[in-house]
């Protein structure tokens, strides 16, 4: 995978220290330091001063810097929208398998009109133009000056030179006015901080599997091949590349022709250089079910989080692809800080709750999150987990090395670079607790499931009309969604969120954290580590649930 990108509790002051020293030197930035109290007239909000290390200052950002903004709104009845994922998939319950249409989401749990209007009116008295509601109010999203910006939210933005770039962080917390309080939970675009892409990691030699060989080796030939289903890619940039890749790749392999959507959810970018992430994400998935109604690219302006949180949104307020995949992410601290762990797991919540299931890689550094440029090196960073995979409403998927033999399942081992452990900030769904430890603690434990990942038993993907073997938790995200797809297709798109559906059924048949039970439709992973930690019996912090013979599982679920 390539770097990696709400918690609704609080650290305590132990874990405070301890994402402060994760963050130093690897996300290349803390927390900025107690905040002076806000006057009564402003509301505090999700948004936390940041202050980059391992950079050059260059002082105040100059008041004219142009900045995308993306404003969170607080949903209503939080609880109750928890409570009804949970429902949705318990069976006798009235809602179980009772999905909700973008429109019943907003009706019920969205932000009022009322309260959108007001957020949205308040940026325009501050100057900004291109103020929009999202359909499902969630956010409102606006173009702003840095001198608006600080105006508006009564911050302080500063400029910085790291690693050769120059960034823009608000150095102090971001705060609306007191009529605003607890209306807006966060504001991104503060800062130019978010998720990085490295190369992923390849093999020299072309041994891996071709996409649709893993339908076999997984046992999903049973299964619907993706019919009547829409998937869905997070990207970023110009898609031109990876498009014609894609029908390059359907060309040689022998595979229909998806037809293929591009949702631009900013400016257009010329951005190029994560094709081969796209490809692989595209080309796999499609690869897996290979007659999906359609693929969509949700496609954001830059790698910032308040751009790829308008992505996630857009997802989520469509609502028309059953499952979506992000081969990105980053270590848990700053999507924490910054807000949007906040604004996107309201978002990843909403695609829930209408059935849809989010897949996310773990990260390729093993039980530490990813840093650039030791994206595939183990424990090369400090130990995290990483956004979006933590989010209680997302699938994290996790990486194994295969072994296959004349197309058949052999066997699995946890690969050594896939993430996985317990997040310092991210609760965990109420489906995980008996099966994962922390879920006592109420801590999110990753990963959820894991599927091929070693880049010596990876893809093989066409990059530049070019066969390359890629590997790393990019290649499991979307082979896990490709599969989840034939499964859904097969139900015809009844199956809803995966999580929860995954871990009922799993503690049905008696599995759960070094349980030695037998649960049909999975391969239950028990030699291998991460790092810090090791695969076990039962569901552990390597390779969650495991992965899954999909014809069995298909069969069991309901």
């Amino acid at each position: 995978m390539s770097a990696e990108r709400s918690r609704r509790t609080r650290f305590g002051s132990g874990a405070v220290a301890a994402a402060t020293v994760a963050a130093t030197g690897l996300l290349g930035i803390v927390a900025g330091g107690t905040a002076q109290a806000a006057p009564a007239a402003w509301a505090a909000t999700a948004t936390h001063a940041l202050q980059p290390v391992s950079a050059t200052p260059l002082g105040a950002a100059p008041l004219s810097t142009p900045l995308r903004l993306t404003v969170g709104l607080a949903p209503q009845d939080r609880a109750g929208l928890d409570a009804l994922i949970q429902r949705q998939a318990t069976p006798g319950s009235a809602d179980y398998g009772q999905y909700l249409t973008p429109a019943d989401f907003t009706s019920r749990f969205a932000a009022t009109q009322a309260t959108a209007s007001a957020v949205a009116d308040y940026l325009t008295s501050q100057g900004m133009t291109g103020v929009t509601v999202a359909p499902n109010r969630l956010q409102v999203t606006a173009d702003a000056t840095v001198a608006e910006a600080q105006r508006a939210f009564a911050t302080s933005i500063a400029a910085f030179s790291q690693d050769g770039r120059t960034i823009l962080a608000n150095t102090t917390d971001a705060r609306v006015p007191a009529s605003l309080g607890g209306a807006v939970t966060g504001v991104l675009g503060l800062s130019t901080l978010g998720v990085t892409l490295a190369p992923t990691p390849s093999a020299p030699d072309l041994n891996g599997f071709w996409p649709k060989q893993f339908t076999t080796i997984y046992d999903a030939g049973k299964t619907a091949p993706g019919t009547n289903t829409t998937l869905a890619v997070i990207a970023e940039g110009n898609l031109a590349p990876t498009i014609k890749d894609l029908r390059t790749a359907e060309v040689k392999q022998g595979l229909p022709q998806v037809p293929v959507k591009t949702v631009y959810t900013g400016p257009k970018s010329t951005d190029t250089s994560g094709a081969d992430e796209w490809d692989l994400d595209s080309q796999t998935s499609t690869g897996v079910a290979p007659n999906a109604k359609s693929l969509t690219f949700y496609v954001a302006t830059s790698l910032s989080d308040a751009d790829l949180a308008r992505s996630i949104n857009r997802f989520a307020s469509d609502g028309t692809a059953k499952s979506g995949s992000a081969s990105l992410g980053e270590c848990d601290i700053l999507p924490f800080l910054d807000g949007s762990m906040v604004i996107d797991d309201i978002a990843l919540a909403q695609a829930a709750a209408q059935g849809q299931t989010f897949f996310a890689s773990t990260g390729d550094t093993g039980s530490s999150c990813a840093v650039a440029p030791t994206n595939g090196v183990p424990l090369s960073g400090a130990p995290d987990t990483e956004y979006p995979a933590s989010s209680p409403y997302a699938v994290a998927v996790g990486g194994t090395t295969l072994w296959a033999s004349a197309g058949a399942y052999q066997s699995e081992i946890a690969w050594n670079a896939g993430g996985g452990g317990a997040s310092p900030v991210e609760n965990g769904g109420a489906w995980q607790n008996g099966v994962v430890p922390t879920s006592a603690a109420n801590l999110r434990g990753l990963p959820d499931v894991a599927f091929d990942a070693d880049p010596n038993t990876g893809a093989l993907i066409y990059v530049d009309g070019t066969p390359t073997q890629i590997g790393g938790t990019s290649l499991s995200s979307p082979l896990a969604m490709g599969l989840w797809t034939r499964m859904q297709s097969s139900h015809n798109g009844r199956l809803g969120f995966a999580s929860p559906k995954l871990y009922t059924y799993y503690v049905a048949k008696g599995g759960g954290a070094l349980s030695t039970a037998t649960v049909p439709g999975f391969h239950d992973v028990q030699l291998g580590g991460n790092g810090t930690y090791v695969a076990t019996p039962g569901w552990d912090y390597t390779t969650g649930l495991g992965s899954w013979d999909v014809n069995a599982l298909s069969a069991a679920l309901h």
